[in-house]
């Protein structure tokens, strides 16, 4: 049987390609996660978040840390500790999960994910901050979390600017993870200038993973109508604007019920509450500037104060 030209030529462009890969070290190209450009910066580029900035420095939860970009399992939560680095800190690696590679100056030790690549930060060895004598430094935007395998549920809330409300939403027992972003608008992907034109439909609002088994969705939304004015229509404060609105997006209509319960009781006291109420869509991540920001700052909300109202 004779073989057409063309299939000739496609057979050895594919092993010329696969030779090229080879040759320079790198692995083939795979469908890994979409990266922003800050992500890039560090995962691609082997930069380094600033100190202190990072999500996961101080997270003490149960679970898996992931890469970023390929989600391949790097670390346990057993093997967190504190070295007060600035950064998250690990004496051990999930075995096979990372690789280490010597800087080009030979002074550090890089860690990379051994998957993709990534990169994830330096180890460094005999500073006896544990019995294993082993620290990995590793940049937060390196990194996913996934908690432990237990029931968990989501619960969306806005209530004006969203550090405040996830600062008093994070310090809730149960709540096992927070993040601020956008959701209930109509255009895709919005960023935060798009968002604060206020012609995108968006609240400004923060995403809870919580235990039931330690705290209730009531009690997420008494404390969420506690920590601002329900009754304030399109602002909350000194922010004005439909993306300051006042807005809970429940998951099911169990969700719905006790919010709308919640709101008579309110009602029945006088107040003329201004929160809708709306299924949960979308829910896109704000930046990572805007994450934990009073944590990160160590200020407290503005105009996101305690009131007891139940």
């Amino acid at each position: 049987m004779r073989v057409k030209p063309f299939f000739i030529k496609l057979a050895t462009l594919s092993f010329s390609l696969l030779l090229a890969i080879i040759i320079q070290g790198q692995k083939p190209m795979k469908n890994y996660n979409k990266l922003t450009k800050e992500e890039a910066r560090v995962i691609i580029n082997k930069g380094t978040e600033r100190p202190g900035s990072g999500k996961y420095e101080h997270l003490e939860e149960d679970g898996t840390y992931t890469c970023k970009q390929c989600d391949a399992p790097l670390y346990r939560s057993g093997d967190k500790f504190d070295a007060q680095c600035g950064w998250p800190s690990f004496d051990d690696e999930i075995p096979g999960a990372v690789k280490r590679v010597k800087d080009a100056d030979g002074r550090r030790t890089e860690i990379v994910c051994a998957n993709c690549d990534g990169h994830l930060g330096h180890v460094f060895l005999g500073e006896q901050f544990t019995s294993k004598d082993t620290r990995h430094c590793v940049n937060s935007i390196s990194l996913n979390f996934e908690p432990a395998t237990i029931k968990t549920e989501r619960a969306i809330f806005a209530s004006g600017c969203f550090w405040g409300v996830e600062y008093q939403l994070q310090k809730m027992d149960g709540v096992i993870f927070t993040k601020v972003g956008y959701t209930g608008g109509f255009v895709p992907n919005p960023t935060y200038k798009q968002v604060c034109t206020g012609t995108t439909g968006h609240a400004e609002a923060v995403e809870v993973v919580f235990d039931p088994a330690k705290v209730s969705y009531e009690e997420l939304t008494r404390l969420f109508f506690e920590t601002h004015d329900p009754t304030q229509v399109d602002g909350q404060g000194p922010d004005i604007g439909t993306q300051y609105r006042t807005e809970i997006f429940y998951f099911s209509d169990e969700q719905k019920a006790t919010a709308e319960k919640l709101i008579k009781i309110l009602e029945k006291k006088g107040l003329d509450v201004a929160t809708d109420l709306s299924p949960a869509t979308t829910f896109y991540d704000g930046e990572e500037y805007h994450q934990d920001y009073y944590q990160k700052s160590g200020g407290t909300p503005y105009c996101h104060l305690y009131t007891k109202r139940f």
